[in-house]
């Protein structure tokens, strides 16, 4: 499997520009911005991906959303050239998530910004991604975050989706 080290993921915005700063850099930097104009903020992590040939394409993405206020959100991109079945890629895409999550997940608790982690699993069982549901369920909610799968799953769903 290809590593993808959170250290060597290369971040966006959306409009293209790259985060230059480690991720929890840019993040805090992020956090303490939209406080002092204001905002409270919550942060949902998700993560796509497309298969494209031999080669598999993932988005994950970090979206900042204010009370109220719309909202933003930071995008990284990469490539898996390994065959996988469809429960595979969504417990890598959930991995993923969760590998992001975890790293900020004690900078968004020092400023009270509340944390999802988003599936783009699908609570339907006569969908192929339910097969991961449950698996995926129990990381999410074994690491100690929030859970929300299809069709609340925006981040991962809708956000990703649209950049992978």
């Amino acid at each position: 499997m290809q590593q993808t080290a959170l250290t060597d993921m290369r971040w966006r915005r959306f409009d293209g520009r790259p985060i230059t700063l480690p991720i929890q850099e840019a993040v805090q930097e992020t956090i303490l911005r939209e406080k002092a104009r204001g905002h409270r903020l919550k942060v949902c992590i998700g993560t796509d991906s497309q298969v494209r040939g031999k080669t598999v394409e993932f988005a994950t993405v970090i979206v900042f959303l204010r009370e109220k206020k719309g909202g933003f959100m930071f995008i990284a991109n990469y490539k898996n050239v390994q065959k996988m079945s469809i429960r595979e890629r969504m417990i890598l895409e959930v991995a993923r998530s969760v590998e992001i999550s975890y790293a900020l997940c004690n900078l968004l608790d020092e400023h009270d910004v509340a944390l999802e982690v988003h599936a783009d699993i699908n609570t339907d069982p006569s969908f192929e991604s339910n097969t991961a549901l449950k698996e995926a369920m129990g990381y999410i909610l074994g690491m100690g975050f929030v859970f929300k799968a299809k069709p609340d799953a925006f981040a991962s769903s809708y956000c990703a989706d649209k950049v992978c």
